[in-house]
């Protein structure tokens, strides 16, 4: 769909585990295809094709230095103007970018989720709406085990040695630090859709307040 006015750019941070991914799914059901597009700061990291197994495995995926910031931002000031983008594909059990990317066409609310999304300045100012979903670390940790298990082929040693020497250290340095700078804070307890509903009427709030395009949400659930 053609757009006539600035999309609305929206960040969705927390710690490794905290729910953003769910919070963005449940987001771009709640607002639908039309009126949303996503992307997601895991896609942005650094191909390390170039290095031995060894190294890749070694890198601190942690710290904002292993992600391409810098494409990201560049990706999401083309959405804001109106030109789609072709987001990167990575391969996390390679620690590698893969070939193909994906096509993102710009809409009127643009979703991006991620862990560093706040700790670093580039992106952090390219968003209207910053909501970081606080949950609390055993909670975290326990789900990061799970989904690096089952989604990338990872052993319970390698987490949990990841974890201690990376995760939680980066996530008291950059992460909660960051919690600081978001407008909306999301309490861990809650369902995906209840954080959605949440985040839609805050949208519905600024936009209106804006006249930025609230008729786009009039007819999304809540």
């Amino acid at each position: 769909m053609p757009l006539r006015i600035r999309p609305f750019t929206v960040a969705v941070a927390g710690g490794s585990g905290s729910g953003k991914t769910s919070l963005t799914r449940a987001l771009v059901a709640a607002l639908g295809t039309d009126r949303c597009a996503a992307l997601d700061h895991d896609s942005y990291y650094r191909d390390l094709s170039h290095l031995p197994m060894a190294a890749r495995a070694a890198t601190n995926f942690d710290h904002p230095q292993s992600l391409e910031n810098g494409l990201l931002a560049r990706h999401l000031a083309d959405l804001r103007e109106g030109r789609p983008v072709q987001r990167p594909s990575y391969d996390f059990a390679t620690h590698c970018r893969r070939p193909e990317t994906t096509l993102v066409e710009p809409r009127p609310i643009i979703l991006c989720e991620g862990i560093l999304l706040l700790a670093v300045p580039e992106l952090r100012d390219a968003f209207d709406l910053r909501v970081f979903i606080d949950t609390p670390a055993d909670v975290r940790a326990l789900r990061r085990v799970l989904r690096d298990i089952v989604e990338r082929g990872r052993t319970v040693e390698s987490v949990v040695h990841q974890y201690l020497a990376s995760v939680r250290p980066m996530h008291e340095r950059f992460v909660e630090p960051a919690r600081a700078t978001a407008d909306v804070v999301l309490g861990w307890q809650h369902q995906p859709h209840e954080w959605a509903a949440t985040i839609v009427a805050v949208l519905r709030g600024r936009l209106a307040r804006d006249g930025r395009a609230g008729h786009f949400l009039a007819a999304s659930s809540s």
